[in-house]
């Protein structure tokens, strides 16, 4: 018989994956307080069902698929907006990783102009480096419009940043 997680386990996929998938919201929102915002109604709806879970060790990939498909919700709901105007763009990389700083605020503005389906294919695929059919269940749709959607996104993508920066090769592999 297997026993219920704890509080205290909670506590540490709070603790563990917060930053990761604050990342993946912000990538897929665009806005740092939304991206807040869909990281804890995601843990809430997580801790919701959290005496269901049977192993411990998926938990994150069971948060994530909530923010994903919380997000997804979002998106489809007439209110959402996809522009937010900001005064200032944090040039931060929340992820760390080494990358060209100067690239970073065209990029952010091209995801921006990404219809919000688009968007979050790209974050999913790209980002998120999960297979098309992943990404398929994430969004629930068809793996031939996570397909579709990658494409046009990356021709927009293109057509804003220029080949050196989206080559025209990505995307051809599912």
């Amino acid at each position: 018989m297997t026993r219920s997680p704890t509080d205290a386990e909670f506590d540490e996929l709070v603790h563990g994956s917060w930053a990761s998938l604050y990342r993946t919201a912000y990538l897929i929102v665009g806005d740092h307080g939304l991206a807040e915002d869909l990281v804890q109604t995601a843990l809430t709806k997580t801790y919701a069902s959290w005496s269901r879970v049977r192993d411990v060790r998926a938990a994150p990939g069971y948060a994530r698929t909530t923010l994903v498909n919380t997000a997804a919700s979002w998106i489809r709901k007439r209110s959402w907006r996809r522009e937010l105007p900001t005064e200032t763009l944090d040039d931060a990389r929340p992820d760390g990783r080494p990358g060209d700083p100067s690239l970073r605020p065209s990029v952010l503005q091209a995801l921006d102009r990404l219809a919000p389906r688009q968007r979050a294919v790209i974050v999913l695929r790209y980002y998120e480096d999960l297979s098309v059919a992943q990404t398929a269940r994430a969004l629930g749709c068809s793996e031939g419009t996570v397909k579709s959607q990658t494409h046009d996104a990356l021709a927009l993508l293109r057509t804003e940043l220029g080949d050196a920066v989206i080559p025209s090769t990505a995307g051809r592999s599912s």
